[in-house]
């Protein structure tokens, strides 16, 4: 049995991570949760968002479980998502877009991954006022940090028989910065040699990206450059409710949907669970349940082409419990 740190998160949290447990639970694969708070709920009962049983928890037990928390915008604490990634050293954030059967989108067969470092760069977190006019925020790239996410993307492209890693960069511009990434991923890339590698300026890549994304692969960019082109590849497939991802370390490893918390859906039962189902099958995945992960995404690809168990997004009537249930059901039937 598998114990897996739980965090329901805010606003639309706890229905879809409800709706992923019950798909969990269908595979059969047998996990002991152990819930924890963070975010909103955090604040009210600890005082902190980020309590420390939290992060103890995710030491403990190496895999964790997360909905979406809430990030408040231009005031109040920090992003969660980034203290946590930085506190426990989550360096690799892993972000898939991929088409699915009756998903309004201008593509098909879309099959995307964005490898996004997720320490440094300008989520750093170094930045502070000049006089009462000006902010300065401080972007730090380190050759470490580098080597070891183009390490990581190009070891996820072998393992699971991909084809090409792109670098995606603004060397052109940023030469110190940016170029000390490149330097590192051109260094890592000649010990690939069965891999085929690229670079692309960041600008252009968001081009290519719209135009013809079918010619990419594994992309492994600096913090930023990942959480912008991972929505752009997001709107490829259908949007952010389409989108799981991993943060993953060498000790600990989070699961989360790319979405945010959507507070004003709370309660509401139509917030579509897909990203935070096959965020559950992601970890499966990592946790070496390939086919428990594989039989969740052939439920969700079924319920998805039935199109009847979706949410109003999907142009559906479901509720989030009741896809959740349909998707539950189909992988109880694979």
């Amino acid at each position: 049995m598998y114990k897996v740190t739980l965090i329901r998160g805010d606003g639309i949290g706890p229905e879809i991570v409800a709706a992923a447990l019950e798909v969990v639970e269908a595979t059969g694969v047998k996990i002991a949760w152990e819930e924890t708070l963070a975010g909103e709920e955090a604040v009210e009962k600890f005082g902190t968002p980020l309590p420390e049983e939290a992060v103890a928890s995710l030491r403990k037990n190496k895999v964790g479980l997360k909905g979406p928390l809430t990030t408040q915008v231009g005031s109040g604490y920090r992003s969660l998502n980034v203290a946590m990634r930085q506190k426990l050293d989550l360096y690799a954030n892993l972000r898939l877009a991929k088409s699915y059967p009756r998903v309004n989108s201008p593509y098909e067969d879309i099959d995307l991954v964005v490898v996004r470092e997720n320490t440094e760069g300008l989520y750093s977190g170094v930045e502070h006022m000049v006089g009462l006019d000006a902010a300065e925020s401080i972007k730090i790239v380190t050759r470490r940090a580098s080597e070891r996410i183009v390490r990581f993307a190009f070891e996820y492209t072998r393992r699971n028989s991909r084809r090409k890693v792109t670098a995606v960069h603004k060397a052109n511009i940023l030469k110190f910065s940016d170029g000390l990434f490149l330097e590192a991923a051109r260094a890592v890339a000649e010990q690939y040699p069965d891999i085929e590698y690229e670079e692309k300026i960041v600008d252009n890549m968001a081009m290519q990206l719209v135009q013809k994304p079918h010619l990419y692969d594994v992309m492994v960019m600096p913090n930023l450059y990942g959480d912008i082109l991972s929505d752009l590849c997001a709107g490829l497939v259908g949007g952010l409710g389409m989108t799981p991802s991993g943060n993953i370390g060498d000790e600990v490893s989070l699961f989360e949907p790319v979405h945010g918390s959507a507070p004003k859906y709370k309660g509401l039962d139509r917030a579509n669970p897909v990203a935070m189902i096959l965020t559950a099958a992601l970890m499966l995945r990592h946790l070496g349940e390939e086919k428990a992960a594989q039989r969740i995404e052939r439920a969700v690809t079924e319920v998805l082409r039935e199109g009847k168990a979706v949410t109003p997004d999907l142009n559906g009537t479901a509720g989030t419990a009741a896809m959740g249930l349909a998707i539950a059901e189909k992988v109880t039937a694979l």
